[in-house]
């Protein structure tokens, strides 16, 4: 009787350990399939990106289908915006290879939009110039992902962080993105589906992650985000190249 007690007790404890972990970790669950094609641009031209929004000294260049992004002289860091606004869900895929490997740090932006619900491009919202801060602490809400991670004052960092803002919080730490000396492409696919966050490197889970506890380290951060605009942001000294950006409706 007493085993049999202890054996209840013991699966009590594990199952509101794992109930608290939850906002931490996601269960093990299979990933939506890919729905309707929402949006497609194989990045190969300057025509396909005339619509695009560089924010900061980022330049593009074009050379055998692939849109290479740098600064100049290492001017500034940049951010460069698909115009579409995507759902609550979705997945979307990219090929990314690094050009410069001395030092760099790419990011991906999403769920982009105004403090109050605003598009990230309206104008009753402050200009904004590729400084760090406008995105994290500043007038609109998103996630990024820092999937390459290789800054020049913190070099070969080895893992990529989930963070929301605009509270600039650390969601999670992940497992290494795009490593460091790689010159291969890479095929990145995110998946967001309602508060449920993952991000694959060429099938390789490196974040999972549902967000359903507002509070962070002692900071709310809000409910979960929903839909807005997706962006690719590098660091001065970054030079990669993309092509083939997608994203999918889930068919659920």
């Amino acid at each position: 009787m007493i085993k049999n007690i202890k054996t209840l007790l013991n699966f009590s404890l594990l199952a509101m350990t794992l109930s608290l972990l939850s906002g931490c970790q996601s269960t093990a669950q299979s990933d939506p399939k890919k729905g309707a094609l929402l949006y497609s641009n194989d990045l190969s031209s300057a025509e396909e990106v005339r619509n695009w929004v560089m924010e900061g000294p980022g330049k593009t260049e074009f050379s055998d289908g692939w849109m290479q992004m740098y600064s100049p002289n290492e001017t500034m860091h940049h951010v460069f915006w698909c115009p579409q606004d995507f759902p609550d869900s979705f997945i979307a895929e990219w090929q990314a290879q690094n050009l410069k490997t001395d030092a760099g740090l790419v990011i991906v932006f999403f769920a982009a939009k105004g403090v109050n619900g605003e598009d990230i491009f309206s104008p009753a919202l402050p200009q904004r110039d590729g400084t760090f801060s406008q995105y994290t602490q500043g007038d609109i809400k998103s996630y990024h992902i820092s999937y390459y991670t290789n800054a020049a004052h913190n070099p070969d960092r080895g893992h990529a962080n989930l963070r929301k803002n605009n509270t600039f919080s650390l969601l999670q730490e992940g497992k290494e993105g795009i490593a460091a000396q790689s010159t291969h492409p890479h095929t990145v696919r995110l998946v967001k589906n309602k508060n449920h966050i993952k991000m694959y490197i060429d099938d390789r889970k490196v974040i999972d992650y549902i967000d359903n506890q507002a509070f962070i380290e002692g900071i709310d951060t809000g409910s979960a985000l929903t839909g807005g605009k997706i962006g690719f942001r590098q660091m001065k000294w970054t030079q990669f190249q993309y092509k083939n950006f997608k994203v999918w409706a889930l068919n659920n």
